[in-house]
């Protein structure tokens, strides 16, 4: 969350481009964006400089080569005159010790052709940066960004770059109408941590945005498998054919790239796509883990529907378009953690009850986690839930591959639900896997913890708990019974508590009591007053 110090440091970042001339909201974010790009870049260099000294070997990646980068090119200020710029200059560290003209100079003729050149040919990353453009109109104005940038804490070991995105992305009128609001960080890494994704696996986002999702599964996946890098075969599929992720706005795809980028994925599939106009056929069965919180902007018209997802439900509603394309994109055997509106789970239409009598009669549903109306304030406060699935394609016939659903009631994430979502627990004690144990107290103002707990017991002990607990497991033929009603709601029991409270004659026999005391006490003052 941006709070704080730091919110007021992004405010100034932000006024800054505004009372410089750049008023467009879309260009202040990328135009940011590039320059946290910038900066990111050289931290990454300079990590491993320093890795490599400390260890005596060369460096394992190289951003900035030594030598030049172009040598005795026409100056761009003066045609007579040649110049020499090398790779270091390029580097923000050096770029942040020169003077403003001159910094000007290299960013605007030469950092920009370096950034779209870094990336190999025909790699996502170049396809969106070559159309980047350096959008910054003075030396004062690029000055002041980078002076504010240079103090801002960006931890590597947070998604601050998002944060910054999401903050500043509130700023705009029209963000809740395109339906660009960022997941929050926590809820990502709680999702990424149920999948448990693997060096094997096929990641997807069909709505990837900022790629908040693959960032976080790449950052598991490295974590919990640190020989995937060491291995040929395996680093070539992290690096190029893991994550795969679509969008339709392509300063999301510029801003998702670099943000892969960043975080040590070299050429992930970050491409242009309308999931949900175009035909699936090309990728049906192609990803075997899908991570996704897509945009629920209402209604699509039928025509611009993709007819591939119109023949698995009948509807213009992109919450259950977005669900039926999940399940033509998962190979048989694959897994989804997507947010979806409560409506889905509990919606009256034909086309709500057909789709998930499909995924719990067809496939195999999992889990159904009800999140507080909160998690997305201070900008939307509307209800939602992690959907769990596994598509298995059981014929009619054969064993249903849903057995138990396993259901839990998220009360808490570890911040306030109002607009100022607040931490309501330590920083060692937030998130998914927190750095130390909370208490049943700090359980009620952070449940995640407990979630990822008992989703690894769901098959054991918590078939055991009653439906009164704050997760418990509801069999297929209770689900089938209740029409595939899927509401958290519909399920749990609520024990009222018996207070014994005292008959009338008891109650009228203390009050008189009472009024004799009063009466005492007035009579013991008046002879006191005498």
């Amino acid at each position: 969350m941006v709070t704080g110090d730091f919110k007021a440091q992004v405010d100034s970042l932000w006024q800054a481009f505004w009372s410089g001339g750049v008023s467009n909201p879309l260009s202040v974010i990328e135009q940011i964006t590039y320059l946290l790009f910038i900066r990111r870049l050289d931290q990454i260099q300079k990590r491993e400089e320093e890795k490599a000294q400390m260890l005596g070997t060369e460096l394992s990646r190289v951003i900035y080569p030594e030598g030049n980068y172009v040598e005795d090119v026409p100056d761009p200020t003066d045609p007579q005159k040649k110049i020499t710029v090398s790779y270091q200059e390029l580097r923000w560290s050096y770029l942040s010790d020169m003077a403003a003209e001159e910094r000007f100079k290299i960013m605007d003729n030469f950092v920009f052709q370096f950034l779209q050149k870094m990336a190999s040919e025909g790699s996502s990353h170049n396809k969106h940066m070559k159309d980047a453009r350096f959008g910054i109109p003075t030396p004062q104005l690029l000055t002041k960004a980078m002076d504010i940038i240079d103090q801002l804490p960006l931890d590597t070991k947070q998604d601050q770059k998002g944060d910054i995105y999401e903050y500043m992305l509130g700023k705009i009128a029209s963000a809740g109408q395109n339906g660009q609001f960022r997941t929050p960080r926590h809820i990502i890494e709680l999702m990424v941590a149920l999948t448990a994704p693997t060096p094997q696996d096929v990641i997807v986002d069909p709505a990837s945005g900022t790629c908040g999702f693959l960032v976080a599964a790449s950052e598991y996946v490295t974590n919990n498998h640190p020989d995937v890098l060491l291995d040929d075969t395996l680093r070539e599929h992290f690096n190029s054919t893991m994550f795969n992720g679509f969008d339709f706005d392509n300063t999301m795809l510029r801003i998702g790239s670099m943000n892969m980028v960043l975080h040590g994925v070299e050429n992930a599939n970050i491409a242009y796509r309308d999931s949900l106009a175009e035909e699936t056929d090309k990728d049906e069965g192609k990803y075997s883990l899908i991570l996704a919180n897509p945009p629920f902007a209402g209604s699509l018209d039928y025509e611009s529907c993709s007819k591939d997802l119109q023949r698995v439900v009948k509807t213009k509603k992109t919450e259950l378009l977005f669900i039926a394309l999940f399940l033509r994109l998962l190979r048989v055997g694959g897994r989804a953690a997507v947010i979806v509106p409560d409506g889905v789970m509990f919606g009256s239409s034909k086309a709500h009850k057909e789709l998930r009598k499909l995924i719990v009669e067809s496939h195999k549903l999992d889990a159904v986690i009800k999140m507080p109306s909160g998690v997305f304030k201070p900008y939307a406060g509307v209800s939602t839930a992690i959907l769990l699935f596994t598509r298995t394609d059981t014929q009619e016939g054969e064993p249903c591959a849903t057995d138990y659903v396993w259901f839990y009631d998220m009360q808490a994430d570890g911040f306030s639900l109002d607009d100022k979502r607040q931490l309501l627990v330590s920083a060692e004690q937030q998130g998914v896997m927190p750095e130390e144990p909370l208490s049943a107290d700090e359980h009620s103002k952070n449940n995640l913890p407990d979630i990822l707990r008992r989703w690894g017991q769901r098959a054991t002990t918590e078939r055991e708990r009653a439906r009164t607990e704050q997760s418990f497991c509801v069999s297929k033929d209770d689900i089938v019974a209740a029409g595939y009603d899927l509401s958290l709601n519909r399920y749990k029991e609520i024990v009222y508590e018996e207070i014994d409270y005292p008959a009338p004659k008891e109650i009228i026999a203390e009050l008189r009591e009472i009024e004799k005391d009063i009466a005492k006490g007035l009579t013991t003052l008046e002879e006191m007053l005498g």
